[in-house]
């Protein structure tokens, strides 16, 4: 018997859109994390992967970062300066630890994000929330608050910042997709992995295929002061919002740092006009 709880469920409508799991039972390595997964369409289309063998500790949708005062809160290996990617006993997690609000279309609850030893390095209160935009698109609004203790302040890195080269800075609110083939992925006016990784355009879209023959467009909007695109086609399919791509991000001890990530899910090959015109309709 499993002894995973219940996941909750996000509608629209009457439509289930998403499961969020909030207290993984994984192991360590990882990166045990509340995570969106299966994020459907409205007509069904699965478009998030988790524990892929490729990267198994890709969680669906999810908030992870390797490097948090040296602690691996994304999982796999850390990186290493002027070692690599090696296995370390250092893998925290970020624990769920209260509910503040279940509806059916929205979900609120806080979280720590804490090191091995169970210290916490940061707070965080997370809403997400299910809306409506068309009878083929609905939207994922995902807020965060991530807090650091009186007196410390908290550094976000990631493998580029301690010394990967290759515009490996991942690490934020990310997307582990789902895609028979590789997928496409565009802005207002460039198109590509090589041209929209590491890039600060307003939107992105990711086009794919699920496993089931369907397509979808996945619309990416949220960058925060400093932060970049992470984006991956080839090796896998993956968007994230990266907080310290090229350098690393500080949270100042007792302050807070704020997100807030869109991400409007479709059925079908979206065009250019139509992903710009979903993201300047959002309020």
């Amino acid at each position: 018997m499993s002894t995973e709880p219940e996941p909750a469920r996000l509608l629209v409508g009457p439509t289930e859109v998403a499961r969020y799991v909030v207290d993984p039972p994984l192991d360590a390595r990882h990166g045990p994390r509340p995570y969106l997964h299966p994020v459907r369409t409205i007509a069904g289309t699965v478009v998030t992967g988790a524990l892929p063998a490729d990267h198994v500790w890709h969680l669906g949708a999810s908030l992870a970062v390797q490097d948090v005062n040296g602690a691996n809160l994304w999982g796999g290996r850390t990186y290493v300066r002027d070692v690599g990617y090696t296995w370390r006993d250092d893998h925290g997690r970020i624990a769920h630890t209260g509910w503040t609000e279940q509806a059916a279309d929205r979900l609120a609850h806080d979280a720590q994000w804490r090191d091995a030893h169970g210290r916490v390095l940061l707070t965080e209160r997370r809403r997400l929330a299910a809306s409506a935009v068309a009878p083929d698109v609905w939207r994922l609004d995902l807020t965060c608050a991530l807090t650091a203790p009186p007196g410390h302040e908290v550094r976000l890195g990631s493998p580029a910042t301690n010394g990967r080269p290759g515009g490996a800075g991942y690490g934020g609110f990310f997307w582990r997709a789902v895609a028979d083939g590789e997928p496409t992925v565009f802005a207002a006016d460039a198109t590509g992995e090589e041209t929209l990784n590491g890039s600060a355009v307003p939107w992105l879209a990711m086009a794919g295929v699920g496993a089931g023959g369907a397509a979808y467009t996945l619309v990416f909007a949220g960058l925060g002061p400093g932060d970049r695109w992470f984006v991956r086609t080839a090796m896998y399919p993956g968007v994230c919002v990266a907080f310290a791509f090229d350098r690393p991000a500080v949270v100042a001890a007792g302050d807070t740092r704020h997100g807030h990530y869109r991400v409007w899910v479709a059925d079908g090959t979206l065009d250019r006009d139509r992903a710009a015109a979903l993201v300047a309709a959002a309020p």
